[in-house]
């Protein structure tokens, strides 16, 4: 599926900030950035990426901020009225 589909059937930009703690040094921890085009409110999308984490990746995750932004709705986009030819 097109990004340009997925906004239109209300996926919205996902961004979450993962805490994790650091491999070798447990007590340390280090900061992750995903962003993908994600359905709120179950977010199908991270929850796959965090099972992902949790099975293949060392680091432990500590916690998941996650923000939510809209980038089109299908109100944004309309035809246009009026076509141009050029030769």
């Amino acid at each position: 599926m097109s990004d340009f589909t997925k906004m239109m059937d209300d996926y919205r930009l996902t961004t979450a900030e993962i805490l994790y703690h650091f491999p070798d040094y447990p007590r340390l921890l280090q900061t992750y950035i995903w962003q993908e085009l994600d359905l709120p409110p179950d977010f199908p999308t991270l929850k796959r990426f965090l099972n992902f984490w949790e099975r293949k990746l060392e680091g432990r995750l500590h916690s998941v901020k996650i923000t939510s932004c809209g980038i089109i709705t299908p109100a944004d986009v309309r035809f246009a009225q009026t076509e141009f030819y050029l030769h």
